[in-house]
């Protein structure tokens, strides 16, 4: 059932004239891709807006067999094809309203884990660039030791920062604006297989996608949306680094920026940034653990007596119980899948919970008993 599921979400993705957001309304209508998909001519009275047109669209056998090529492809060359229901999908990402419902993964790292931070910026790196990718990454690595790095594998600071993480041997994604077939730009080629170690490649798209400039603006978002927070080393006053910025801040994610001298043409994107409060100037890794409250993470929480709150729902004693087994927390998304309660209502528990002061959230959609 799962592999139907994972094989007809990609056929939602790929037929024309649906979109994210179309694909995304008839899931909420029908509650799967394997019933959209098989179910299509019935849900022109089903579903207010969805034509004749479109459910012959959803049943073309060029598109289904050129899915099932995707995975078979995937499936040869070690790649996970994660769909938005997976445990696996990145939870953050998840909570984007542009997510993407299908993504393609090579790699070790997790892509949930509890700390995960985007750096980027521009693709003509100065020294000062340069130096500030190597000392930050260096400084974090001392202050959260399993923190995982994303960039987009481009010229300049992605590179840099991804090339940072190998040397102070931490987990970095790269985000690719092409499919696994290849890799853009080519001389980044070692880097990228050594990323496979511990990091990994993610992409939205399929095989024999092209590295076409919109794509690279459509990766943006999920450079901003995979990550707690963003933060910007140098840009110009345009470029696609300040897109992510921009899209960081639609997320509510955290952004961040390093200022640069008044007169250096890479630093006017990040000093507008912070001129105009859409970053926080940062100069360490110091100031940036402070800001996210990582630093407090590790503190020991002061004991509360859950015995004052005797009255938990049935709902609210499932969660508890399944926190005390797991002593270092849980994602949102694995309290979904174990304690089997739908997202939306879950998220008005978890609310309660922390209300109450029973539990307490912490950054990546984690969740702790106090």
């Amino acid at each position: 059932m799962k592999d139907n599921e994972r094989l007809y979400t990609l056929v939602l993705t790929r037929t024309p004239g649906i979109g994210l957001i179309g694909a995304r309304n008839l899931l909420q209508a029908i509650g799967n891709a394997t019933d959209v998909v098989l179910q299509a001519q019935s849900l022109v009275k089903k579903v207010p807006g969805f034509t004749d047109r479109l459910a012959q669209a959803l049943n073309r056998p060029d598109i289904l067999r050129l899915c099932e090529a995707e995975l078979l492809f995937a499936e040869k060359n070690g790649i996970q094809c994660l769909i938005y229901t997976d445990e696996a999908y990145p939870s953050r990402l998840r909570e984007c309203p542009d997510a993407p419902l299908a993504l393609f993964y090579k790699g070790h790292a997790d892509l949930n884990r509890l700390h995960i931070v985007s750096m980027v910026g521009t693709r003509h790196a100065t020294d000062y660039g340069k130096e500030i990718c190597a000392r930050f990454i260096q400084e974090l690595k001392t202050l959260i030791p399993d923190i995982v790095i994303v960039s987009g594998l481009a010229y300049g600071i992605d590179i840099h920062a991804h090339r940072a993480a190998l040397d102070n041997h931490l987990p970095t994604i790269a985000v690719l604006a092409h499919g696994l077939d290849r890799i853009y730009p080519s001389v980044h080629r070692n880097t990228a297989i050594e990323m496979l170690e511990e990091g990994g490649l993610l992409t939205e798209f399929p095989s024999g996608t092209n590295p076409d400039r919109q794509n690279f603006i459509r990766r943006n978002r999920i450079v901003a949306g995979i990550s707690d927070a963003t933060i910007v080393v140098e840009s110009a006053e345009k470029g696609g680094s300040l897109i992510t910025a921009d899209i960081a801040e639609s997320y509510h994610r955290d952004c961040f920026a390093f200022p640069g001298r008044i007169n250096d043409t890479f630093s006017a994107g990040c000093n507008n940034l912070i001129r105009q409060n859409k970053a926080v100037l940062l100069q360490n890794a110091e100031e940036f653990v402070k800001a996210m409250c990582w630093d407090v993470e590790n503190k020991k929480p002061e004991a509360v007596q859950r015995q004052l709150f005797p009255e938990l729902s049935s709902d609210e004693t499932i969660i508890v119980n399944l926190l005390e087994k797991q002593p270092e927390g849980l994602q949102i998304n694995t309290l979904v899948v174990e304690s089997n309660i739908a997202i939306n209502r879950l998220t008005g528990i978890l609310f309660e919970l922390e209300m109450k002061g029973v539990i307490r959230a912490l950054a990546g959609g984690m969740y702790h008993l106090m």
